[in-house]
């Protein structure tokens, strides 16, 4: 059904516009905070309200897609799973299927929202390209570009633009869309638009995504720029892979005019799909990247200039609703007057972003050897006033991270809550072999279970809404970041407090979950001159084991506990183990502290060789951030240890007294 005002009918321009409400369904089984929930297509279609653009575009309703249009990118099987897994006979295997997954929840009404999505962006696509439209945005969720052939991933059920996209393509031959430019600007590589289209020539497929060598996420060599395609489709795969974070609009339009629009010109695309995610905007939680409204709506005006602006836009990521909301509305203002808002961007681009657009354009230059009018070809030198322009390397964000440790690697600041910690817990009918593998999983979980140990905190996890975060998901004020939590979400048995003999210091520049200012470490090695609070939660020695995987790594490739059974009955003798596989994190050091009612006390910390780091300067001790501190403030004064002055003068103390030279006996025995 069409709906359209008075005023809309006498724009020149007929901009197609679709939400429903009934994509909310979808949402978190249990209510838990999530960052892709139900409020994120809320936030913008008020916003949108509010400044009155539905009255200035034709508004449409959403409708179901067919299984027959999924089918031409998705397996049978995983349509089958999508389309069922809402169902009642679904209720009490949904949470298990979903951990079977990349970063996925399901619900009862998971099902519904994901045909909607994909058909919302059918509908739209096939509107413009027949010409009703001339542009169109579709506000739809579950966003679609991280879904695969055969699986879910990352928030993705179905891939709503690469099925709107072969819909053009080979459902509808009339409508004479024989070339198609896909470009995805959320902040995470569209991997699985990329597949899709990887040997295929009729779609240019463009992706400009914060990278990082392959550590951010999905966490893999797929958004690299050698990644371009194969046979017919070679040089119609462009990747433009960020070193790091705090990207803006600078570095986005210095790409867009120096790689996507000159090759979109010789392209001649017969329509553009966009995978409008916003989480690289300012202010997202997870994205880390500085792009403005403004900056949103230049980009989409240079789009416009081609396909004679039929462009339709998808919704993809985003997770800060006054940023999501403020750039959809930017987007908007830009189908409906072609110019962008009002703004300008003073900044340069770093320097790390004329380095990608560098090898980028010499990658592609062998596949677009000349380009229409005249611009420059790919393989000519970027003018060197043009490239001396640059932003400061202080603008970068840090590289350093207390849950990741990266020494002499490009800003490294993997997510917890976009890559799933979540094992499976029983055997899945599943086709790619991992069914005994996921049999395993269940198993140590199900032993680990049985087992209680007490995690004894003497970081920000001294607050209990803060430890909560690791069993329960999310996120409390301050943290940059949310959680993802454990598998098991029960909360701890018992809570108590105790004093031990260790040292209690801050180090590292900067962290991913709290930003710029030091972290919390205790010495491994006791000593009794020092006395420190730790806050001490009776949880499964399998809820541990998923703490360990947030607080340290940024995979969740692990089918096999950090800390089993053999192991925790042997710790007692050998005070601390490092735990090989987490090793790249600071915190893989588990340190034996006793027992409590004849139940093991564990902390997680960093080695000694690290502790000798911070000692000689080769890294940094800080005093921690304020927001940090009041964390640990908060935790000692809750929980009855401290009054608001004391736990103050405890944490400066720990932050400015010096580190003690450890004796040879504990530089022996502890981790090195």
């Amino acid at each position: 059904m069409e709906m359209q005002s008075a005023e809309s009918k006498t724009t020149t321009r007929r901009v197609g516009l679709l939400y429903d409400e009934r994509m909310c369904k979808h949402h978190t089984p249990d209510g838990d905070h999530h960052p892709e929930n139900p409020n994120r297509i809320k936030a913008i279609w008020y916003k949108l309200q509010k400044a009155g653009i539905p009255q200035r575009c034709v508004l449409l309703n959403a409708k179901e897609a067919e299984d027959k249009y999924i089918l031409s990118v998705h397996s049978k099987n995983h349509v089958n799973l999508i389309r069922n897994v809402s169902s009642k006979q679904f209720d009490s295997r949904r949470n298990r299927i979903a951990s079977n997954f990349n970063s996925i929840y399901l619900n009862e009404g998971s099902s519904e929202a994901a045909y909607l999505a994909t058909g919302s962006v059918i509908e739209l696509v096939d509107r413009v390209a027949k010409g009703e439209l001339n542009s169109a945005f579709a506000v739809v969720r579950p966003p679609g570009h991280h879904a695969e052939q055969d699986k879910a991933m990352g928030f993705c059920l179905y891939n709503n633009v690469a099925i709107a996209a072969s819909f053009l393509l080979n459902e509808r031959p009339e409508l004479g869309i024989n070339k198609i430019l896909i470009v995805d600007w959320d902040v995470h590589h569209g991997n699985g638009t990329q597949k899709m289209f990887w040997k295929d020539p009729r779609v240019l497929f463009f992706s400009v995504h914060r990278h990082e060598f392959g550590s951010f996420y999905p966490a893999n060599d797929d958004g690299f720029y050698t990644m371009i395609g194969e046979g017919p489709g070679a040089g119609y795969n462009i990747n433009v892979p960020w070193e790091n974070g705090k990207c803006g609009d600078a570095d986005y339009l210095a790409v867009w005019d120096h790689i996507l629009v000159p090759v979109a010109k010789e392209f001649a695309p017969d329509i553009i799909l966009v995978s409008a995610g916003f989480d690289a905007a300012v202010g997202d939680p997870l994205g880390g990247c500085c792009v403005t409204p403004y900056g949103y709506s230049v980009m989409l005006k240079k789009l416009m200039d081609f396909a004679q602006g039929k462009v339709v836009l998808a919704l993809e990521g985003g997770y800060n609703l006054e940023s999501i909301s403020n750039s959809v509305l930017a987007c908007m203002e830009v189908l409906l007057e072609y110019k962008p808002i009002s703004g300008s961007s003073e900044a340069y681009p770093f320097e790390s972003t004329w380095r990608v657009i560098r090898v980028v354009r010499h990658k592609l230059s062998a596949f677009w050897p000349t380009l229409a009018d005249d611009w420059p070809t790919l393989a000519d030198e970027l003018p060197t006033e043009l490239t001396s322009k640059k932003a400061p390397l202080a603008d970068m964000i840090s590289s350093s991270d207390s849950e990741d440790k990266y020494e002499k690697t490009p800003a490294v600041v993997p997510e917890a809550v976009l890559e799933d910690v979540i094992e499976p817990l029983l055997k899945l009918k599943v086709e790619d072999g991992h069914a005994e593998v996921a049999t395993k999983s269940a198993t140590w979980r199900s032993e680990l279970a049985k087992v209680d140990v007490w995690y004894a905190s003497f970081g920000s996890n001294m607050w209990k809404p803060r430890f909560l975060c690791y069993i329960q998901g999310g996120q409390v004020e301050g943290m940059k970041k949310a959680c993802s939590g454990s598998m098991d979400r029960n909360p701890p048995k018992e809570t108590l407090w105790k004093t031990f003999p260790h040292r209690l210091f801050f180090g590292l520049d900067s962290t991913c979950t709290w930003g710029p200012g030091g972290v919390a470490f205790l010495n491994p090695e006791s000593d009794n001159q020092e006395k420190t609070y730790l806050c001490l939660y009776r949880i499964t020695l399998e809820q541990y084991n998923d703490v360990l995987l947030q607080e340290n790594s940024p995979t969740n490739e692990k089918y096999s506990p950090f800390l089993d059974i053999t192991a925790l009955n042997s710790i007692a003798d050998k005070k601390s183990i490092c735990l090989e596989a987490l090793k790249k994190g600071w915190y893989h050091n588990v340190v034996y502290l006793g027992k409590e009612r004849d139940i093991p006390i564990l902390t997680m910390t960093c080695s000694l060789s690290d502790v000798e780091g911070f000692k000689s300067g080769k890294l940094p001790l800080r005093a921690p951030a304020v927001e940090y501190a009041n964390v640990l403030i908060r935790g000692l004064v809750d929980g009855g240890q401290l009054s608001e002055k004391e736990a103050m003068a405890y944490i400066q103390e720990a932050s400015t007294k010096r580190l003690r030279v450890p004796s040879l006996y504990h530089c022996f025995n502890f981790c090195k």
